[in-house]
């Protein structure tokens, strides 16, 4: 993905299960993010009949503007092909700085608190897989390092299947850093890695839990490695060094965390 592409998806939204997330997400109260406009194709009127009834009724909820235009102007907008002919634009999303009290605002039970975080993962369609399971899997709010795939947010969003605009997320700040946010408020973290690491099934993944979880090519920083409590990792049936994708072992990950706390 180019920069330009980079700039152009923080911000534009494609296909009703985006929408609909980027809607759930306002809401709730969980973005800050403004509707500036939503457009679709005169052409698809008649199939979306009852998604457009739904958008005006949101267009004069949320006064913005829903624009009727041609399927060429809608690809033009697009950045991929599963639109369905309807694009929605925004305004930024504002990520609130990691804090104990921001964490413990959304989940204020000690033993139910279950974070995630993912780190180095270079493509936002793979964060947006990653986010999608661990969402589905029960994470009260997802951790991101300074440099995360946010800027992709539209791309993130399609990937996760909505999954990002409604999940809680904070940054990393300079002064609330993540290790020192997780010894305050007692939670263990437990990192995906190979190096000196023991079969998840042996981990114990009891909540409250930070989850870390590393891309293939950077993998986690060395601080939360050695700040971990464990380092896990999957067994396979047989060596292959390209076995799972980050986003893939994030969701078996997740499961494992899942399986422990019923």
């Amino acid at each position: 993905m180019t920069e330009a592409e980079k700039q152009k998806s923080e911000n534009l939204f494609e296909g009703m299960t985006s929408i609909r997330a980027v809607f759930a997400a306002i809401e709730s109260g969980m973005s800050d993010r403004k509707i500036l406009k939503i457009c679709y194709d005169r052409d698809k009127k008649k199939s979306r009949a009852g998604e457009l009834s739904y958008l005006k009724a949101m267009s004069f909820k949320h006064k913005f503007p829903l624009i009727e235009t041609s399927a060429e102007a809608i690809s033009e907008m697009a950045l991929g092909t599963t639109h369905g002919g309807i694009i929605c634009e925004t305004t930024p999303r504002t990520i609130p700085v990691l804090s104990t009290d921001n964490l413990v605002s959304f989940c204020p039970s000690e033993n139910d608190r279950f974070f995630a975080l993912i780190e180095g993962i270079e493509d936002p369609y793979n964060f947006g897989y990653a986010i999608r399971s661990l969402w589905a899997e029960g994470i009260n709010a997802l951790i991101l390092s300074k440099r995360n795939w946010m800027s992709a947010a539209g791309v993130v969003c399609r990937a996760s299947a909505g999954a990002s605009e409604i999940c809680p997320m904070f940054v990393e700040g300079e002064e609330h850093t993540i290790v020192p946010t997780m010894r305050a408020l007692g939670v263990k973290i437990v990192s995906c890695d190979i190096k000196n690491s023991i079969p998840i099934g042996e981990a114990d993944l009891r909540k409250p839990l930070l989850l870390a979880v590393g891309g293939e090519k950077r993998g986690l920083s060395r601080e939360i490695l050695d700040a971990s409590e464990s380092i896990v990792r999957l067994e396979y049936g047989r060596v292959f060094p390209q076995a799972l994708s980050a986003a893939s072992a994030a969701a078996i990950a997740g499961y494992e965390v899942l399986r422990q706390n019923k």
